[in-house]
C-alpha cells in the first residue's frame, strides 16, 4: 500500500506541467490568462473581510468567560488589578526578616488568609506558596534550605538572597496596563489571564454566520459511489473546516444543480459568509455567475491564477454579505478556502494576519507555467516534503498534511524556501491563521 505521505512525483492521471514558457501538452489545461494572481486574490479577501468586520464594530456583546473561547476581543483586555496583587511566597518555607539564624514565629501563613503582622529583623515564620508575605519580610527561605533546632531557632543551610522566592506585587502587571489588544482570538490561556486579572466577562465579536450550499445532482450523502454518482466529500467537510476558521455554520443546503433553488437560497440567506461548492464555470449547470448577475453581485475575484481551484470567486451581495463559489473538485475547493475564504473570514473576525511560515523543499516540485500551486505537504526536520495524491479530485494527500506549500510559477527545486499555509488544525493555525474551536 502507498504511503500518502511519501514524496514522488504527480498522482496517475495528473499530467506534469510544462516547462516554464512552453505550450501546454495534449490534454493539460492552458494557463487562463485573465484569471487574478493568487497574492492578489487573498489581499482582495482580506480587505473585503476587514471591511466587513469595521461595518458591524458598533454591536460587539458582552460575554461570560464560561461562553467566549474561540470569539474575538472586540477592545483591548487591560489589568484590572497588580498581578500579584500583593507580595507572596513562590515557594514553601519560612518568610524571614533580615539575616539569621531567625526566631521562629509559632504561626504557619497560608494562601488566602487576611494580611499577616509584620515581621521584624530576626524573626522567621512558616509560610505556604501564594500566602501573603508578611510587611517587612526580606525573602522566602525554601523548606529544603533552611533547618530549625530544638530551641526554634532556624538556620539557612544556604546564603539567602534579598527577595528571594517572593513574587512582588505587580511583577506581572499593574492596574490598567494593556495587555492584549483587539482582534485577539479568546484561548484557554486568554480566558486565564482575564480571570487572574478580574473579568467576569469580555466584550467579544460574534463568530461570523456562514451558510454552506452543497451544488450538485451527482452527490450521494451516503453509502457507496454507484451508477455515476459519487459521494458528496464537501458537504462533510466544509462546516467543520469553516468553524476551525472561527466563523458558526447556521446551515447546509444541499440544492442539486437547481438554478432555482440557488437563486432563493443566496437572496434570502442572513449568513455574513455564504459558501457554494462547484457551478462556479460556465457549463450548462453552473448557476452561481447567473445567480450573482441576477442578485446584481459585485463580482470582487473572478477566477484565480492557482491550481488547483482557478475557477473560485468572491462576490459581495447585498448588506454587505459575501459569497465564496469554491469549485466543487475537493483539494480544488480547500485551495478555494485557504485563498478566499480563510482571509475573509479572518477579516470579518476582526483578527490581524497570522505571521508567516517558512520551509525548504525536501524534494523538487513541478510548477504550473503561469500559476501558482497550492501542494499539500508534511513538515520533517525543518524541511516541506511533497505529497502524493496532490490532484483536484483528491483529498488523500491532505488529509495527512501539515500545511500547503505555495509553488510559484515554473515550480520549484529541492532546497529552495517557500511559504507554507497552516491548516486550521496544524502549527501556528491553531491559534494563527484560523483557530480550532467548534
Amino acid at each position: 500500500m502507498t504511503d500518502p505521505r511519501a514524496p514522488g512525483p504527480p498522482a496517475t492521471g495528473t499530467a506534469p506541467a510544462p516547462a516554464p514558457g512552453a505550450p501546454p501538452r495534449g490534454g493539460g489545461p492552458a494557463p487562463h490568462h485573465g484569471d487574478m494572481p493568487w497574492p492578489e486574490a487573498r489581499s482582495i479577501a482580506a480587505r473585503a473581510g476587514q471591511r466587513g468586520w469595521s461595518a458591524a464594530e458598533g454591536a460587539p456583546s458582552v460575554t461570560a468567560l464560561d461562553d467566549a473561547l474561540g470569539l474575538v476581543l472586540a477592545e483591548p483586555l487591560t489589568a484590572l488589578t497588580d498581578l500579584p496583587p500583593f507580595d507572596t511566597s513562590a515557594m514553601d518555607g519560612w518568610a524571614v526578616a533580615g539575616p539569621g539564624p531567625w526566631e521562629l514565629r509559632d504561626e504557619h501563613l497560608l494562601a488566602g488568609r487576611a494580611e499577616p503582622a509584620p515581621l521584624v529583623d530576626g524573626d522567621a515564620v512558616r509560610i505556604a506558596t501564594g500566602a501573603r508575605v508578611p510587611r517587612e519580610a526580606t525573602a522566602v527561605l525554601r523548606s529544603e534550605h533552611g533547618h530549625a533546632d530544638d530551641r526554634g531557632r532556624l538556620h539557612a543551610l544556604r546564603e539567602v538572597g534579598h527577595g528571594q522566592d517572593i513574587r512582588p506585587r505587580g511583577q506581572e502587571c499593574h492596574t490598567g496596563e494593556p495587555l492584549l489588544p483587539p482582534g485577539t482570538t479568546i484561548t484557554p490561556a486568554v480566558l486565564g489571564l482575564a480571570a487572574a486579572t478580574g473579568y467576569d466577562e469580555l466584550l467579544t465579536l460574534a463568530r461570523p454566520r456562514v451558510q454552506v450550499l452543497v451544488l450538485g445532482d451527482e452527490l450521494l450523502t451516503e453509502g457507496i459511489p454507484r451508477a455515476g454518482l459519487i459521494r458528496d466529500a464537501l458537504g462533510p467537510m466544509l462546516p467543520h473546516w469553516a468553524r476551525a476558521l472561527g466563523a458558526e455554520v447556521c446551515a447546509v443546503h444541499r440544492l442539486g444543480d437547481d438554478a432555482g433553488k440557488l437563486l432563493r437560497a443566496v437572496a434570502d440567506s442572513d449568513a455574513e459568509l455564504l459558501i457554494t461548492t462547484g457551478g462556479t464555470a460556465s457549463g450548462p449547470v453552473d448557476h452561481v455567475h447567473p445567480t450573482l448577475r441576477a442578485l446584481d453581485a459585485e463580482l470582487l475575484v473572478d477566477g484565480v491564477a492557482v491550481r488547483p481551484g482557478h475557477p473560485m470567486l468572491l462576490a459581495r451581495l447585498d448588506g454587505g454579505r459575501h459569497l465564496v463559489g469554491l469549485p466543487g473538485n475537493p483539494l480544488a475547493a480547500v485551495s478555494g478556502l485557504v485563498t478566499l475564504a480563510a482571509p475573509l473570514l479572518r477579516g470579518l473576525r476582526g483578527r490581524r494576519s497570522p505571521h508567516g511560515r517558512t520551509a525548504v523543499l525536501r524534494d523538487p516540485v513541478q510548477g504550473h507555467p503561469a500559476d501558482t500551486r497550492l501542494v499539500p505537504v508534511v513538515l520533517s526536520d525543518g524541511r516541506a516534503v511533497p505529497l502524493h495524491y496532490n490532484g483536484p479530485a483528491m483529498l488523500r494527500g491532505i488529509a495527512v498534511a501539515d500545511g500547503l506549500a505555495v509553488v510559484p510559477p515554473g515550480g520549484a527545486g529541492a532546497g529552495r524556501e517557500l511559504a507554507v499555509l497552516d491548516l486550521p488544525w496544524t502549527g501556528a493555525g491553531k491559534t494563527g491563521s484560523g483557530e480550532c474551536f467548534t
